[in-house]
């Protein structure tokens, strides 16, 4: 392997796991590249009075952040594998942990560690590049979200003048078929503000209410 292709798949390697002091730069960085991306994330959840929100892939927890800036939300979650950008992120959100709004938790987006309907919202930004089980995280996502709750999953399909065929087919064929599969309803992809140059789409649906 060339160099250059060790540096990059370095670099790719710490995007998905961040590591150490490294890791933590790496951290920081994802937060000013996403900001266009991650207000609008927010815009989407439409945040209302008493929400319990959950974020999947919170990385150095700048979404958590400006959540927690609502003061209507009640409560908000920040999942993550690294224990690199889970120290960044709890550190950006020390007041809201001491006073138990926040929480931040370490653990695998395919296995959500918290009781069935837990969340009113659940929102990942760029994080489903990385998931390794796509239909067990979806429905994991449906599993630990009330009825009629909200997902948002935002991701980049295209950049410049490029649109990126593989991601358009994990979206149009696996994604919203797993959703639309899973439970989810009103299931619809919706495009986003461009963020240096990259196209930001966002899949959102809601959980179907459960009758009976």
């Amino acid at each position: 392997m060339k160099l250059k292709d060790k540096i990059q798949a370095f670099v790719d390697q710490q995007y998905k796991f961040p590591k150490g002091w490294i890791g933590t730069y790496f951290g920081e960085k994802m937060v000013w590249q996403h900001k266009p991306e991650t207000l609008w994330a927010i815009e989407l959840l439409d945040l209302q009075q008493g929400n319990r929100i959950l974020e999947l892939g919170c990385g150095s927890g700048y979404a958590m952040k400006l959540i927690l800036e609502h003061d209507s939300v009640n409560k908000v979650v920040g999942l993550d594998i690294s224990p690199a950008v889970i120290r960044s992120a709890a550190i950006r959100n020390r007041k809201a942990l001491q006073n138990n709004r926040a929480e931040l938790v370490q653990g695998d987006v395919s296995f959500l560690p918290f009781e069935e309907t837990q969340f009113d919202k659940i929102v990942s930004i760029h994080s489903i590049y990385f998931w390794e089980e796509l239909a067990t995280t979806i429905s994991e996502i449906h599993r630990v979200l009330n009825p009629g709750g909200t997902c948002v999953i935002t991701l980049c399909n295209g950049k410049g003048e490029e649109s990126w065929t593989g991601i358009n087919q994990l979206i149009d064929e696996q994604v919203v078929p797993l959703m639309e599969k899973t439970g989810f309803i009103e299931t619809r992809v919706i495009k986003g503000p461009k963020s240096r140059q990259f196209h930001t789409v966002a899949v959102c649906a809601k959980k179907n209410f459960e009758i009976g």
